[in-house]
């Protein structure tokens, strides 16, 4: 059943116009009154939908049961990833949402080749929170991660991971620790990983002073949006 990001409150035995972005997917699959949609607005379950009306512009739905159903992993995992270059970031979102991370944060670093500020930042963040709707309509989530605004990465390290406990850094230090042993248990976790370049040594010390434990994905040098991914994958 075709699934669909609706962002408005829902409710059974409503009847609602879709919102553009969804309107227009309902048109694109050439789906004709009668037909029966799932909906999800991210606060939690899904509910089926029927196609009520279908027009140039605007397509009708009338909401029908809830289901209280969940995808979401068995950790709260927050990726801070340095963005990666031409279209990695946005494959890197897609597929860190697929995988079931809470939040992404953009960060720009020292070595970043990707530098962003003012309306393309906040163009690339609305660009990028698109690209997470649609990898939950894809994957079942009903719950979509927030991509927050692009921060510099001292800045962002001022206030970052508040009340998290879990705070891991991607680092070539020697006494880097292997991720799955300093990220035991279930607690939440936020993971720093840095730009093609890697971190600069201040960098990394700025890291740790703020809470970040030093860790490694092995002893393989992966690229830049293949770490942030590899360590999603293994902590959720």
């Amino acid at each position: 059943m075709p699934r669909f990001h609706c962002p408005l409150p829902l409710a059974a035995g409503q009847t609602l116009q879709l919102p553009a972005g969804a309107a227009r997917h309902v048109q694109v699959l050439r789906l004709q009154p009668g037909a029966r949609v799932t909906l999800f607005n991210g606060d939690g379950g899904e509910f089926e939908a029927v196609v009520e009306r279908m027009g140039r512009s605007d397509v009708a739905v009338r909401v029908e049961s809830h289901h209280p159903v969940e995808r979401e992993a068995a950790r709260e995992v927050h990726l801070a990833a340095a963005m990666p270059a031409n279209e990695r970031m946005d494959w890197l979102v897609e597929k860190a949402t697929e995988l079931g991370v809470s939040s992404i944060q953009p960060l720009v670093a020292e070595r970043s080749v990707l530098r962003l500020s003012g309306d393309r930042a906040r163009k690339k963040q609305a660009h990028w929170q698109a690209i997470a709707v649609a990898a939950c309509e894809q994957c079942g989530r009903n719950r979509v991660p927030k991509v927050h605004d692009v921060a510099d990465l001292r800045s962002w390290l001022s206030h970052a991971a508040a009340g998290v406990p879990r705070r891991l850094l991607l680092s070539l230090r020697a006494e880097a620790l292997g991720l799955r042993d300093a990220a035991a248990g279930n607690d939440a976790a936020v993971f720093l990983t840095g730009p093609e370049g890697g971190w600069s040594d201040a960098e990394e010390e700025a890291a740790l002073a703020a809470g970040f434990r030093p860790v490694t994905l092995g002893a393989r040098v992966l690229r830049a949006e293949t770490a942030g991914l590899a360590a999603v994958a293994a902590l959720t």
